[in-house]
């Protein structure tokens, strides 16, 4: 009898013992974890956790990729605007009163971080020049965002701009119209699209596709 009784025991305390050290009752419970960024300062994490809940999503998506993009375009997003001068948001001073468009797209959406609105529009000016202008145009910040004429219509964040881009210059302001010379050179024929495109990280925040 005291043998059962001690071998009883025994086995209690090992199942005891495997449920302390297991403790299978965890698979069963959620535990939400929502870990500020180290490399954003108080001011910067609270108004991130002050941004709608899609851009909050979209953020921490982003963090499983690599938490440095993710940091610089939360700062970038909780910046002010980067108006471009009223004076340089005129049309260009030879710009004929009924310019000759030669291709034009509308800015999109692709994610609630990448996006844009307004159009791009490639005019021939009366010398034979090219000037890509955007028009009603606002995008979303991010870091060390450039302007680039591709090959391809990207429509995804790590989509890549295609053969032979066309670098066009740093994107001079993420709201306001403003014009871009296009390289005498080029066969537009060739180009399907602008890109708005960060070059650190090499992610597409938007494009226009050109009809």
């Amino acid at each position: 009898m005291k043998t059962r009784v001690l071998i009883a025991v025994v086995l209690i305390a090992v199942i005891v013992g495997g449920l302390a050290i297991t403790r299978p009752w965890l698979y069963f419970v959620n535990h939400e974890v929502n870990e500020a960024f180290p490399g954003l300062t108080d001011a910067q994490r609270e108004a991130v956790a002050n941004m709608p809940e899609d851009q909050k999503r979209a953020l921490i998506d982003m963090a499983n990729e690599t938490r440095k993009m993710v940091e610089d375009t939360a700062v970038a997003q909780i910046s002010d605007d980067q108006v471009v001068p009223a004076a340089e948001q005129a049309m260009p001073p030879d710009m004929p009163a009924e310019p000759t468009a030669l291709a034009m797209g509308s800015f999109i959406d692709i994610d609630p971080i990448h996006g844009a609105e307004g159009s791009a529009t490639v005019y021939e000016l009366p010398g034979g020049a090219r000037v890509l202008r955007f028009e009603d145009f606002r995008s979303k910040n991010g870091p060390d965002l450039h302007v680039y004429l591709s090959t391809e219509a990207p429509t995804s964040t790590f989509a890549g701009l295609g053969a032979d881009e066309i670098h066009l210059g740093a994107l001079k302001g993420n709201v306001g119209n403003q014009n871009y010379d296009i390289p005498a050179d080029i066969d537009l024929s060739q180009y399907r699209s602008v890109v708005i495109y960060c070059v650190p990280f090499r992610v597409v925040f938007s494009t226009a596709a050109f009809a």
